[in-house]
C-alpha cells in the first residue's frame, strides 16, 4: 500500500483529488489525500489556498514531508502554470520557452531538484484546472442548464487546439476565463462544479486528451 500526499492550490483541486482522482487511485492500491498549501499563519489560525510565493509553498511542502517521514509515502503537487510565481524554481529562464510541454517538463525538473527528496513526483498542470474539464465541455450541460449555446461555443473552441492543454496563459484567454466567459455563473460555482463535471467526463477521456496530466496519472498508478 502506499500513501500518497497531494499539495493543492485551492478548493477546486482539492476536491478533485477527493472525489475522483482517490477513488481511481485506489484501485491501484494507492491512497490518496490532498490539502492546500498553507499561505500564512496568525495565531492558530491557518490559512490555505493560492500560491502567493513559491517560498510558502517549499516551506510547507517541507513541513508535511518531515512530519510523514514513512517509506510507504509518496509526495506529488497539483499547481496551474497560470499564475505560477515568478520565485518559482528557475521561472526566469523558461519565460521564452515557446512549447508548453517543454516549459512545464522543464519547471517540474527544476522543482524536484529544489525540494531534494527522493519521494517526491512533481506535476504541474498545463494550462490551469480548467484544461481537464475543456476536454469535453459538453459535460457542463448537466449542471449549467439553459446554456447549450454557450457550452457548445465552447466545444468549437476546442476544436481550434489539437489539446485543451494548450489552452493558453493570457489573462482573458486561459481556460477558466474562456469557461467564465460562455458561463459567468461558473465563477462562483467553480469549486464544486469543476470536480463533478470531472467525475462526469471520466480519467480516461481526460488522459487521453491532456497527455501531460495523462503522463502524471500513468506515474501515479504504478507507485506500488
Amino acid at each position: 500500500m502506499i500513501r500518497l500526499n497531494i499539495i493543492v492550490e485551492g478548493h477546486t483541486e482539492e476536491r478533485f483529488v477527493k472525489e475522483v482522482l482517490s477513488v481511481h487511485l485506489a484501485l491501484f492500491q494507492v491512497y490518496a489525500v490532498a490539502r492546500k498549501v498553507e499561505t500564512s499563519r496568525h495565531g492558530k489560525t491557518l490559512f490555505k489556498g493560492g500560491m502567493t510565493t513559491y517560498a510558502k509553498l517549499k516551506k510547507d511542502f517541507h513541513r508535511w514531508m518531515k512530519h510523514d517521514n514513512s517509506t510507504n509515502v509518496r509526495f506529488t503537487s497539483m499547481f496551474d502554470l497560470y499564475g505560477l510565481p515568478k520565485d518559482f524554481p528557475d521561472f526566469q529562464q523558461t519565460i521564452t520557452m515557446n512549447n508548453p510541454y517543454q516549459k512545464v517538463e522543464y519547471l517540474e525538473n527544476s522543482f524536484a531538484k529544489d525540494i531534494q527528496d527522493s519521494r517526491f513526483i512533481p506535476y504541474i498542470q498545463l494550462h490551469e484546472y480548467e484544461a481537464l474539464i475543456l476536454s469535453k465541455p459538453q459535460s457542463l450541460k448537466k449542471i449549467f442548464l439553459e446554456h447549450d449555446k454557450q457550452i457548445n461555443t465552447l466545444v468549437e473552441l476546442t476544436k481550434s487546439f489539437s489539446t485543451p492543454e494548450l489552452i493558453n496563459d493570457g489573462f482573458d484567454t486561459s481556460p477558466s476565463k474562456r469557461i467564465i466567459q460562455q458561463i459567468p455563473s461558473y465563477r462562483y460555482v467553480k469549486s464544486s462544479a469543476g470536480p463533478s463535471t470531472a467525475k462526469d467526463i471520466g480519467l480516461e477521456t481526460i488522459r487521453k486528451k491532456c497527455p501531460h496530466f495523462g503522463n502524471w496519472l500513468h506515474q501515479l498508478e504504478n507507485l506500488n
